[in-house]
């Protein structure tokens, strides 16, 4: 199994889904965890799991879209654990429509919260990864980044941005023993699917080559090998978890 001990991650987006399968893969693997969600209620199940399971954790009801409060749970997390070694930048949100029926507000909130919230706890936590010149962030991208969608522009435009952001990153930062990726799940079973209809379902599995949604806890396990030591030697890849609906 892939070690972790010593290390301490920051999960945003950590209450459910891959956020919660990655907190869950993390800690039982050995490191102390903060994770985060903008409804702190959320959070508290995926808490009490991991506090079941003896691991060490910190709740941050945090917008990773507010500055300051990405900084405050950076500063508490240092204060806490004394270093960040792991970001995974998992928060993200959507807001459907075509082109020419969105709405600005739609628009922006998009990519605010899903490219620009990767950037704000990026460069919060980067000073101290560069200092004690070790650092694992992994970028949650997706899979429309790479083939295009309809009716996803605001989305797909924040998940091509984070495939742009962790290729940048990468360059800046790689003499300092700081690996960046970004991994593109294809369709998982989370519950932002849960409410597509079947019809939808089944027009999303004819487009994937082994012929069933992905896990959550698999694209955790992609995470976790690219926080591994195993994967020092990987930094701008984007991996891509879809069951052989793109390949590059």
């Amino acid at each position: 199994m892939l070690s972790m001990e010593g290390r301490v991650a920051i999960v945003t987006g950590g209450a459910q889904g891959i956020g919660r399968a990655t907190v869950l893969a993390l800690a039982q693997a050995g490191a102390s965890i903060g994770l985060t969600n903008i409804r702190c209620a959320k959070l508290d199940s995926t808490i009490k799991e991991l506090e079941d399971m003896g691991h060490k954790a910190l709740k941050f009801c945090v917008d990773v879209t507010d500055v300051e409060a990405v900084q405050e749970m950076v500063d508490q997390t240092i204060a806490t654990w004394g270093r960040i070694d792991i970001l995974v930048n998992n928060a993200g949100i959507t807001k459907d429509n075509l082109v020419m029926r969105m709405k600005t507000d739609d628009w922006e909130v998009v990519l605010k919260t899903n490219l620009d919230g990767a950037f704000y706890c990026t460069r919060a936590v980067l000073p101290h990864m560069v200092r004690q010149r070790y650092g694992r962030i992994i970028n949650i991208a997706s899979v429309v980044a790479q083939t295009g969608n309809v009716g996803q522009a605001n989305y797909i435009a924040s998940k091509a941005g984070i495939i742009g952001l962790t290729k940048a990153v990468a360059a800046e930062v790689s003499r300092r023993n700081i690996t960046v990726n970004a991994i593109a799940p294809g369709f998982i079973a989370t519950p932002m699917t849960e409410g597509l209809s079947s019809e939808v379902k089944q027009k999303m599995l004819s487009l994937i080559p082994l012929g069933r949604m992905g896990t959550d806890v698999e694209v955790a396990n992609g995470v976790l090998f690219l926080a591994s030591a195993e994967a020092s030697y990987i930094t701008g890849h984007v991996l891509n978890i879809n069951g052989g609906m793109f390949m590059a």
